[in-house]
């Protein structure tokens, strides 16, 4: 029998989990207070290494999580459909670009002339020549 995990029902976050989102939030919100108080008393290499430490800790924590657990492993997954993308070559890819620039070069050509065309019609009919 062919089992489809993707749509079982997950177990919602238990009392853990709110509590993990909490901590992480106290966190960011400590780490945004102290660079704003304390931002003028130290370097900012001080300031940068605190700031990435404790962003990379509730990084951590968040992973502890049943979402951060799901975003774990999306980012996984989409690394691995990423490595499965033929990608263009160099020649197809400058080919494709002169396309494109050549069309919106025409493009652009047309709705001028068309605007010209307009500009004076609506001058005539209306007595505005511009």
């Amino acid at each position: 029998m062919n089992v489809n995990t993707e749509h079982q029902q997950q177990p919602k976050s238990g009392a853990l989990d709110v509590v993990v989102w909490i901590v992480i939030a106290a966190l960011l919100v400590g780490l945004v207070a102290v660079n704003h108080f304390y931002g003028k008393d130290s370097t900012n290499l001080v300031r940068a290494v605190v700031g990435v430490a404790v962003f990379a800790a509730a990084l951590g924590l968040a992973t502890l999580t049943r979402k951060g657990k799901e975003a774990l492993a999306f980012a996984k997954e989409s690394r691995t459909e990423v490595r499965k993308v033929v990608w263009p070559t160099r020649q197809e890819t400058v080919h494709t670009t002169l396309i494109i620039m050549a069309a919106v070069a025409i493009m652009g050509l047309l709705l001028w002339g068309m605007d010209g065309i307009l500009v004076r019609v609506i001058g005539w009919f209306t007595g505005l020549e511009i």
